[in-house]
């Protein structure tokens, strides 16, 4: 079972509150946290690209990094923990993207891989004009296709020459290229997106939901065995966490209640109003979801609370789904969160088991 930590590329992290802890994105932060992450046996560590916050009064994601560029910069003060950068297609052309790839993969070897962002937020594009109209909803799986497999064709054979609908490479050169392969991520939540992710993917994020139900996500697992059985691909499940954890269960809900109680009531209603733009939306996508209450103050994932013995046991749970390969967590505050989970959490659960054995 991998565990991961999905970084606070934007500010605040991941809580959509005014009483949680508040803090800007750097370089310095998220070093500490991967390094961290690292040190105690993570497997992975991924960056979001997120291009317009929600405002409210947290300012929530109005700070960001950009995600390739702090990847590269963490590739070169670690040794082991894989790192996955996320792509905005609409932002970044395919070429470059397997260039910038490529170049981390040279830093990184072998432990880099790329994220594919198709958009659900109209403001992140529209407000550079990228923004190709509410169609694209329709499609955006439909060019995110096109956009790998032009990667891919330059990862293997160092040129490409391709005529699709979205994108037209004329003996596109791309010299050299990686030593290793470089590992690609979605996060399709829709039938057509975990389709998309059956046949270019090597994981899917899946999308856990509601307060200590660490299974509760295992039906969403089951559209993606599917698809991939269909594909006769290998592509494993990371399912989100977010983590929220003391020395006994009533201080850890303590907190949780307390973030719930500050919610960014106007932030919430941006994202709301984002959600809502893609008229023809699946239930389970992430434009819907994204409107839960349940998913709303914590931004989209299930929400793990409790004391430490607790929350081991539920991430046991959580990984004795079908189809999980992976747990991506996020931390209410990250630097102590991260100290818990791998001081005080990781060392009881029996999935982690490997990771105790290599640290002894």
């Amino acid at each position: 079972m991998d565990i991961g930590v999905f970084i606070p590329i934007g500010n605040n992290g991941w809580l959509i509150s005014t009483t949680s802890p508040q803090y800007k994105p750097s370089f310095d932060l998220n070093k500490q946290i991967v390094q961290k992450a690292e040190g105690y046996g993570l497997d992975f560590a991924l960056s979001m690209i997120k291009l317009r916050g929600f405002g409210g009064k947290a300012e929530f994601w109005d700070y960001n990094l950009e995600s390739f560029t702090l990847m590269a910069s963490l590739a070169a003060v670690t040794n082991k923990i894989k790192l996955f950068a996320s792509t905005a297609v609409l932002t970044l052309p395919p070429a470059i993207v397997a260039r910038m790839a490529t170049t981390i993969d040279s830093v990184a070897p072998g432990r880099f891989g790329v994220n594919i962002v198709s958009g659900w937020q109209m403001a992140e594009y529209d407000q550079m004009g990228l923004w190709p109209g509410n169609d694209y909803f329709g499609y955006r799986y439909d060019y995110a296709s096109e956009y790998v497999h032009v990667m891919q064709e330059l990862w293997a054979h160092g040129t490409c020459s391709f005529e699709g609908k979205h994108f037209t490479m004329k003996d596109c050169m791309m010299k050299p290229m990686p030593e290793n392969k470089i590992e690609i991520v979605a996060a399709g939540q829709s039938p057509r997106g975990v389709e998309f992710a059956a046949q270019y993917a090597d994981y899917n994020f899946v999308m856990a939901s509601g307060i200590n139900t660490p299974t509760a996500y295992a039906p969403n697992n089951k559209p993606l065995i599917d698809a991939s059985a269909k594909t006769g691909r290998d592509v494993g499940a990371y399912v989100l966490f977010m983590v929220i954890a003391d020395e006994t269960d009533e201080l850890a809900m303590a907190k949780w209640e307390k973030y719930r109680e500050g919610a960014d009531r106007d932030a919430l209603a941006w994202m709301a109003d984002q959600g809502s733009k893609d008229k023809s939306a699946a239930d389970n996508s992430t434009a819907r979801h994204i409107n839960l209450p349940e998913g709303a103050v914590n931004f989209n994932m299930g929400t793990l609370v409790g004391s430490y013995a607790k929350v081991a046991a539920m991430l046991d749970e959580a990984a004795s789904v079908e189809g999980t390969k992976g747990i991506m967590l996020t931390f209410d505050d990250f630097l102590v969160g991260l100290d818990q989970f791998g001081q005080r959490i990781q060392p009881l659960m029996a999935s982690r088991n490997r990771v105790q054995i290599a640290a002894e």
